[in-house]
């Protein structure tokens, strides 16, 4: 037994001295329970009330994250010469020292978020000026107010990105930020500003600036010409006003969204600007009303006092002429606004427009036209408008060539413009879900030639959803020439009511089919053809028995959920399917509790996710029961009901047979002597001896 210790131990002191060149090398606990990963000292979650001293000397970044560390006292980091990367978030820190930080100068980034440094702010202001090389600094989650971050910044000239986010911040003005003329990015975001009077005019070289989830309710003269990235969503604001001036903006990327703009904002006349988002607003146009007034003489005047100067400026109030150049417009997010319609001309300034979202607006018509040039458009979503129609000028040329997804769902459709994806030679994707449209060809009706989508031949189409559409009788080959892997045609109560030949057609590329609420039946449908389906969505439908077809499919994903099944195969499991199967829906049927075998098969394995199996119920005597775990009584009944009924009607007719075999016995024994002398004397014949 002793034998093994020399040997243990040794093996011990080679891995304390990284013995090799293998992990041991790269990776070492020092007993402080901290991690050493090359020069990174990872002390997070441990626990610790100050900065460990026994760690090696030579690290470049400790994390401190998740402690209880109140104060950094002034001998904490004297240890750490090489220190450039210090992070301390989520302590409990009231203070730092003057002098915690005399040992480590070449700091460079120090995040300090999710703390108490508002408790004596000023003496940590004192210990961060010992840092002239800090380029990076997060103060965000400490309760501080714009004068406190205005003392603890005053000797930080060195930084080029800060964080104050998620403080108390209300009102900002030229003393905040002095002297921060390096910085080069600044986050707000999450304060309670209202106000903001010069207070970046001094960051000369200052390029993206958050200011999102505040209080602001207008940016009036914007003038910051270097800032590439500017958001200030999730405010109040009305009006965005840039300063009226030929000079080059910088402005690339500009977060307007989730505010109370009532216009299209006023943006710079010259930018590089190519991503402008608005998202939920209550922007509109208003040089016609939905009754065809027009509003365009109408004039304002606005009365300007600056000191002692009055000036009166009469402006046309509803002037929709874009005055600021566009051209480098690649995204523009105008969705969830009211919109009812675009003034004439106002896309054409777009022409590197490729993302354009107008979706829930309350658009009654879009003009698709070569002369709004959206030659390079990919992406349009003009989805849950008011869309009663698309048109086209005529002879104009290809409209969206360059077009790839194209969503159209819940409008007024009952029709698109004859040829639309004649010159899309590069669609992929198209929702017409929730209008009232007929694909081509349509099931003949005497006397009725309503117009139709044809979208026959479009071999680059992929995915295509006719949710809702009220489709009826998918025959002639609507879907022939498609390379369709997504289909959904859910909430079509008689698209499936005639042939279903257009199913052969998909055979080769369809991977995943929604069926949802189509009035499906076990028997109506066969899916065998589809032998690359990989997604099914079934739910909805009066299927009372899994169709046979699906058996031998290899899906990864079923939805069963809101069908009339009692029970599915008991061999379910074991089938293609069952092995197949990744994700299984089962919910909202009237399942029999005592035929739950196949339900029992499918939860042991392991590789099958049921992600509603705890809704899954069953009826038991006119009882709903949950699946999941049925009552001992209600196992021990259903296992009685279960029996094998042959055996058990052997079981109750043997007495009964045996009583009569005796009684037939009995019988026979009695009228023996009489039997056999009836039989001599019928049949007898004298033999010879």
């Amino acid at each position: 037994m002793e034998a093994p210790l020399p040997v243990l131990s040794l093996l011990l002191v080679l891995l304390a001295v990284g013995w090799g060149d293998g992990a041991g090398a790269a990776w070492a606990m020092s007993p402080g329970g901290c991690e050493h990963v090359q020069s990174t000292a990872d002390c997070r979650r441990k626990w610790l009330r100050s900065v460990p001293r026994n760690l090696q000397g030579d690290i470049e970044e400790l994390l401190l994250d998740d402690n209880t560390i109140q104060v950094l006292g002034r001998a904490s980091l004297l240890s750490y010469h090489q220190l450039k990367h210090l992070s301390l978030t989520k302590n409990r820190m009231e203070l730092i020292e003057p002098g915690a930080f005399l040992g480590s100068q070449g700091l460079h980034a120090l995040s300090l978020a999710d703390n108490l440094l508002f408790t004596n702010y000023s003496i940590t202001a004192a210990a961060l000026s010992a840092l002239p090389a800090l380029r990076t600094l997060d103060l965000a989650g400490n309760q501080l107010t714009e004068g406190m971050v205005s003392v603890l910044l005053s000797n930080l000239s060195s930084l080029e990105s800060l964080s104050v986010a998620r403080n108390v911040i209300m009102r900002l003005d030229s003393s905040v930020f002095t002297n921060l003329t390096q910085l080069l990015e600044l986050n707000l975001e999450k304060n309670y500003i209202f106000e903001i009077d010069q207070a970046f005019e001094g960051l000369q070289r200052l390029q993206r600036l958050n200011i999102a989830y505040n209080y602001m309710t207008c940016i009036v003269d914007f003038n910051l010409i270097q800032l590439r990235v500017l958001n200030v969503s999730y405010n109040i604001i009305e009006w965005f006003l840039a300063l009226e001036s030929d000079d080059l903006f910088e402005l690339e990327v500009l977060d307007l969204s989730h505010n109370q703009l009532l216009f299209f904002p006023v943006l710079p006349r010259q930018s590089k600007l190519h991503s402008l988002l608005l998202k939920d607003n209550k922007m509109s146009f208003y040089q016609l009303l939905p009754n065809g007034t027009s509003l365009e003489n109408v004039t304002v005047q606005f009365l300007l006092i600056d000191g002692n100067s009055t000036n009166i400026t009469t402006v046309k109030l509803w002037d929709e002429v874009c005055y600021s150049n566009l051209s480098s417009l690649r995204l523009l997010d105008m969705s969830q606004n009211q919109f009812w319609y675009l003034p004439e001309g106002f896309l054409a300034k777009m022409p590197a427009l490729t993302h354009l979202k107008l979706n829930q607006n309350c658009l009654e018509t879009f003009h698709l036209s070569e002369w709004d040039p959206l030659a390079l458009l990919t992406d349009l979503d003009l989805s849950q408008n008011l869309l009663t129609e698309l048109w086209e000028d005529v002879g104009a040329g290809p409209a969206l060539p360059n077009l790839q997804l194209f969503n159209l769902s819940t409008n007024m459709l009952r029709a698109l413009p004859a040829g639309i994806f004649t010159h899309t030679k590069q669609i992929t994707t198209v929702d017409l879900s929730y209008n009232r449209l007929d694909l081509c060809p349509q099931p003949a009706v005497l006397g009725r030639s309503a117009p139709c989508v044809d979208i026959r031949g479009l071999a680059t189409l992929t995915r295509l959803s006719l949710a809702g559409c009220g489709l009826r009788d998918l025959g002639g080959h609507p879907f022939r020439g498609t390379a369709l892997t997504h289909l959904d045609l859910s909430d079509n109560r008689e698209a499936l009511s005639g042939d279903l030949g257009w199913l052969r057609d998909l055979a080769a590329t369809l991977q995943v089919l929604s069926l949802r609420n189509t009035n499906l039946s076990s028997t109506s449908a066969d899916f065998s053809a589809l032998q690359s389906l990989v997604g099914l969505d079934l739910s909805g439908n009066t299927l009372t028995a899994l169709p046979t077809s699906l058996g031998a499919l290899k899906l990864r994903s079923l939805d069963l959920r809101d069908n009339s099944l009692t029970a599915l195969p008991a061999d379910v499991a074991w089938r293609p399917l069952g092995r197949s199967l990744q994700e299984l829906y089962l919910s909202r049927n009237p399942y029999n509790c005592c035929t739950l075998g196949w339900w029992k098969a499918l939860q042991s394995m392991e590789h099958l996710l049921v992600p509603d199996k705890h809704e899954v119920t069953c009826n038991y005597d006119s009882q709903r029961l949950n699946a999941w775990v049925l009552p001992e009584p209600v196992l021990r009944d259903c296992r009685w009901r279960t029996a094998d009924m042959a055996l058990l009607y052997l079981v109750l007719t043997l007495p009964t047979c045996l009583t009569l075999l005796v009684a037939f016995t009995v019988v026979f024994l009695m009228l023996k002597p009489k039997l056999l002398k009836m039989v001599k004397r019928r049949c007898g014949v004298s033999s010879p001896y």
